[in-house]
């Protein structure tokens, strides 16, 4: 825990809990239906015929491979 006080380290959401626990608070996470959506984009896909939204999926897809996750 020294490393968390310390601020070397963000501590994961379960140590979170934990600390919180300790100090006597709880931590509650909500989900809240659209948040965070930009629904423009969505309608913009939606005025798109079927095959401009594959054309689009697939030029998407091709940058993937840039975002993939290294562990």
């Amino acid at each position: 825990m020294g490393r968390v006080e310390a601020g070397l380290v963000s501590p994961r959401a379960n140590t979170l809990g934990r600390l919180l626990r300790a100090a006597g608070h709880e931590v509650w996470v909500d989900r809240r239906l659209g948040e965070g959506v930009d629904r423009s984009l969505i309608r913009d896909r939606l005025r798109m015929t079927p095959a401009e939204r594959i054309r689009l999926a697939v030029e998407e897809a091709r940058g993937l491979p840039a975002f993939r996750i290294r562990r």
